[in-house]
C-alpha cells in the first residue's frame, strides 16, 4: 500500500458518481504548506456534465490511462478548470489529451505555473460569459493572495468550492502535530472552514467576500464539494452558514 493512502479517499483516480451529470474524482495526497511543517492534502476533482455531452473539469487530478477510458464514456471534456492560483498542476496533462478542451484559469494563475502553463487559455474574471453559463454558475472570490472562483451547478444544486473551505478527517491525520495544525488553522472536520491564514487576505474585501458567501447561500445548495477533505453531502446552506459564521455575525 502507498505510504501516502491513509490520508486520501480510495479508490483514487476513478470517477465517483454524485448525482446525475455529476462526478467527483479523488486524488494523490500532496504535501503543502510552509517549508516545515507541510500537511497533507488530499486532492479531489470535480466532473459535471453540461450541453450536448460537455464535460466541466474543475481542479484535475492526474489523468491515469483507466481514468481517460472512464471519462471518454461519459463526455467530452471541453471545459478544463483552474479555480485558483495553486490548483493547476495537472491541467497540462488533461489538455494534452483533449487538445479541443478551452482551459480557463482564475487570476494569477498564470504567474504562478510560470512556463508550466505555455499555451492559451479564457480567464476567470467575471460571473457571465461562458460556455456553461446556462447550467452552471460562475463566481468569483478576490482577495490579496488569490481570486478563487466557485461554481453551482445548478440542477443538483451543487456547489463546488477549492480552497474556502477545507475540511480535514482528524483520524487521517496520522501525527498528533497534523491533527494540531488542522485544528488551529480552523480546518479540521466537523469545524471545516475557511484556512485562517487565508481569511487574512480577504481583510480589505471582507465586504466582497461576505457578500459572495451571502450569494452561496442564497443558492441553497444541498451538497458542497470541497479540493480537500471529506465534503458535505447533504445540507450544504447550513455548513456555509456554521463555516463562514465568523464573517457573517
Amino acid at each position: 500500500m502507498d505510504e501516502d493512502s491513509g490520508y486520501t479517499y480510495p479508490p483514487l483516480n476513478t470517477l465517483k458518481p454524485v448525482t446525475d451529470g455529476l462526478w467527483i474524482i479523488d486524488g494523490p495526497v500532496i504535501w503543502f504548506g510552509m517549508p516545515w511543517p507541510k500537511i497533507p492534502f488530499p486532492t479531489r476533482a470535480t466532473v459535471i456534465r453540461f450541453g450536448a455531452g460537455d464535460l466541466f473539469v474543475h481542479s484535475p487530478t492526474p489523468l491515469v490511462p483507466s481514468l481517460k477510458a472512464e471519462i471518454d464514456k461519459v463526455g467530452r471534456p471541453s471545459a478544463i478548470i483552474g479555480p485558483n492560483r495553486i490548483h493547476y498542476w495537472w491541467i497540462p496533462d488533461w489538455r494534452a489529451a483533449y487538445p479541443e478542451a478551452e482551459v480557463f484559469l482564475a487570476p494569477r494563475v498564470r504567474e504562478q505555473a510560470g512556463d508550466r502553463i505555455d499555451f492559451d487559455c479564457g480567464t476567470l474574471d467575471r460571473e457571465h460569459g461562458y460556455p456553461w453559463d446556462a447550467e452552471i454558475a460562475t463566481l468569483p472570490v478576490s482577495g490579496a493572495y488569490m481570486t478563487e472562483v466557485e461554481f453551482f451547478h445548478r440542477a443538483s444544486r451543487t456547489l463546488v468550492l477549492t480552497d474556502l473551505i477545507e475540511n480535514f478527517e482528524p483520524e487521517k491525520q496520522r501525527s498528533v502535530l497534523m491533527r494540531w495544525l488542522t485544528r488551529l488553522v480552523g480546518v479540521q472536520h466537523p469545524h471545516g472552514g475557511m484556512p485562517r491564514d487565508l481569511r487574512l487576505t480577504f481583510l480589505k474585501t471582507k465586504p466582497q467576500l461576505k457578500a459572495a458567501v451571502e450569494t452561496m447561500i442564497g443558492w441553497d445548495p444541498e451538497r458542497v464539494i470541497l479540493a480537500h477533505g471529506r465534503w458535505y453531502e447533504r445540507g450544504g446552506a447550513d455548513e456555509l452558514r456554521r463555516a463562514f459564521r465568523w464573517l457573517l455575525a
